[in-house]
């Protein structure tokens, strides 16, 4: 397929002509790998000025060798700036303590023993919520929810979106009220539910993998077709989002990665600032070395992942 069947998806020439910049934003999974290989092959242009992969400070290994083969020399024919915000681990570490953080997508368990006594709630004639009586709870009531997610934000787009305007030479100074950036984002079609638009009026993004209307098959097609490694999952090791076959791949080929995450999911139980009940990185609620990863079919991962903002983890 190629962008002609795709017309919504492919970028306005008009906007393109004011662009100074082509950024694409390097995630080092095989979407965005993918992209920039094919755009270094010239199968994808204009060629981007350069790539930006955003550190949280807690990907894998093998991401980061991954990485490092992607900016040896010959493989791709344009810088990869690496930026970062922090380190997300440590940063999660310090807020089981208290301190301020950008919260992650985790999961809170919280128990309402039998006994409790509850309100009951009707509407009124607005049609809103007011306490009408309560009840008493006979058995023991436990709720699982989840966080609200801060750290895509925090850690993948902010630093980025802070060295495109360094890059452009408008840090610190006000920003065009066209578009002069233009960023590649590496979903593919199958995730095209991730795409969104650039909020910033001095940038536009553009999806060329969906142009193309290639799906991460077909990536892995492609690199496969090239001769060229396949990356890892490109994801932080303690992602929430993981799904069970991540986490149980994660345990039985990382034993490092998977006690990191274990001491971290262990570490956060309680303490963070703003939250009620316990705190696990597992949809399960349960401490993580105490999951049950045995499920083979698990959909809870692109149920997960289609939530991901901005496509920018993950790929």
């Amino acid at each position: 397929m190629n962008a002609l069947a795709f017309p919504g998806f492919v970028p306005d020439p008009g906007l393109a002509a004011d662009i100074q910049l082509r950024v694409l934003s390097l995630g080092a999974g095989v979407q965005s790998t993918t992209l920039a290989l094919m755009a270094a092959h010239g199968e994808i242009g204009p060629m981007p000025d350069c790539a930006i992969f955003a550190d949280t400070g807690w990907e894998p290994k093998a991401v980061y060798e991954h990485l490092a083969w992607l900016r040896s020399p010959n493989v791709l024919p344009f810088p990869v700036h690496i930026v970062s915000s922090g380190d997300l681990r440590a940063d999660l570490i310090a807020a089981s303590r208290g301190e301020r953080w950008a919260s992650i997508p985790a999961f809170t368990r919280t128990v309402t023993p039998a006994g409790s006594e509850l309100p009951v709630y009707d509407e009124d004639e607005n049609g809103d919520l007011v306490p009408v009586g309560s009840r008493v709870l006979r058995t023991e009531r436990i709720g699982v929810g989840m966080i609200r997610r801060q750290c895509t934000s925090s850690y993948k787009i902010v630093p980025i979106r802070r060295k495109v305007r360094e890059l452009l030479g408008i840090a610190g100074r006000r920003s065009p009220g066209s578009p002069v950036a233009e960023q590649w984002i590496g979903i593919s079609l199958d995730e095209a539910l991730r795409m969104k638009p650039s909020f910033e009026d001095w940038q536009f993004n553009r999806w060329p993998l969906i142009e193309r209307g290639m799906t991460r098959q077909d990536c892995l097609r492609w690199l496969v077709r090239h001769d060229y490694p396949i990356p890892p999952k490109s994801a932080c090791i303690g992602c929430p989002f993981h799904s069970d076959t991540a986490w149980r791949t994660l345990r039985d080929h990382d034993p490092e990665a998977w006690d990191n995450a274990v001491s971290l999911d262990a570490m956060i139980r309680t303490g963070l600032r703003g939250i009620r009940g316990e705190v696990y990185l597992h949809r399960s609620a349960v401490p993580l070395d105490e999951a049950d990863l045995t499920t083979a079919a698990d959909h809870g991962q692109l149920d997960l992942w289609q939530n991901e903002c901005e496509g920018m983890c993950g790929i």
